[in-house]
């Protein structure tokens, strides 16, 4: 029989549950910036894993000296990365030093009228639209040393959060068998066999994934930096870097890579003829890099990413799309390591399965 008291115990347990879980939630939210940092070692790690594994088999180093010279080549790849913005960094100290905001205002205004008479002088109406929208007189241009500083924080904390991950790498590469030991008592000794086979499998492909995501933007960075040197920009380095990265996010990254190194061309043109050079040169940036991202997705990409995850492109495809409207940028952004996971947990625990068996038959 329910009673009076049997519902007030109910409600007080339910009452603390979501207590407990609130205080739970607030615990990750205070400690995120460790969660990142954790989950960034442990992708470092994946990536870590065959190359210290190489050393090991191959040139016979020990477990120690290999997992120091994987963390070497770590700490060479990141400050060459870095070296790589000291000359755009150097050569526009002395502009962000003195900036001027007005400066700025004028060079974007400047910008926008040469637009209006191009569009002007080929019978478009939007030129008189540009010129009522005046856009620059609703933008505050004061912000940019304010951003600035943000920036500079930002970079000085960069320090603390790069030292903490190449830390955490290293004990995660050198007593990886420690962690699986340690798993192995926490597991259920009913499924350890599939659990530990999962995890194995997992690592194996998730390792082969962002290995083959390196090779991806590396060689769109390439590809990049050649167009760029083509047509004359300044700075194609440091720009190609910049749109490579972005086409982490499926689709949507080479699109925003696209619009941002067609700005860059433009404002990099500044006081030039707008239809003889500034315009000329952006339609000629923009068509190489669309030629770029047809070749990157129709040949590297679906090749680099279906073999490592042993994946057919279309489902990589129709998975990264699902995430993307039901989960958004971070969706896209971590689609296929999540869909790798569930398919290598779906065929460990429900091998008979037919939609399983059907998508992990090449698992």
């Amino acid at each position: 029989m329910i009673t009076s008291k049997t519902i007030s115990n109910g409600i007080l347990r339910a009452l603390l549950t979501l207590a407990f879980c609130g205080l739970i939630l607030l615990f990750f939210y205070q400690i995120q910036s460790v969660l990142i940092y954790l989950v960034i070692s442990f992708i470092m790690t994946l990536i870590g894993n065959p190359i210290l594994d190489f050393f090991k088999r191959r040139l016979k180093f020990n477990h120690i000296f290999a997992t120091i010279l994987v963390l070497f080549i770590f700490i060479l790849i990141i400050f060459g990365f870095i070296m790589m913005f000291v000359p755009l960094v150097l050569s526009q100290g002395q502009n962000l030093s003195l900036l001027n905001t007005v400066e700025i205002e004028k060079d974007i205004v400047q910008l926008m009228e040469q637009i209006s008479v191009f569009l002007d002088s080929h019978q478009i109406d939007s030129a008189q639209l540009l010129k009522e929208a005046n856009v620059t007189s609703k933008v505050n241009f004061n912000f940019i040393p304010n951003f600035l500083n943000t920036l500079l924080n930002t970079i000085s904390s960069l320090g603390v959060a790069l030292g903490s991950i190449l830390f955490i790498t290293f004990f995660f590469l050198k007593d990886r068998l420690m962690f699986i030991v340690g798993a192995k008592k926490l597991i259920p000794n009913s499924h350890e066999d599939q659990i530990l086979h999962s995890l194995d499998k997992i690592n194996h492909l998730l390792s082969r994934y962002f290995i083959g995501l390196l090779l991806q933007l590396f060689i769109v960075f390439i590809l990049y930096m050649i167009v760029l040197f083509i047509f004359g920009v300044p700075n194609a380095v440091v720009i190609a870097f910049l749109c490579a990265v972005l086409n982490i996010i499926p689709y949507i990254g080479p699109l925003i890579a696209s619009l941002l190194a067609a700005i860059l061309t433009m404002l990099s043109n500044l006081g030039s003829d707008f239809q003889s050079e500034i315009l000329p040169t952006t339609i000629y940036v923009l068509i190489g890099f669309w030629i770029v991202q047809i070749i990157d997705n129709n040949f590297s990409q679906p090749i680099i990413f279906s073999k490592s995850v042993s994946s057919h492109p279309l489902e990589i495809f129709l998975v990264i799309l699902i995430a993307g409207f039901l989960f958004g940028i971070l969706g896209m952004v971590v689609a296929v390591p999540l869909y790798t996971i569930i398919k290598v947990i779906g065929k460990e625990f429900f091998p008979e399965n037919k939609i399983i068996m059907l998508l992990t038959k090449d698992i």
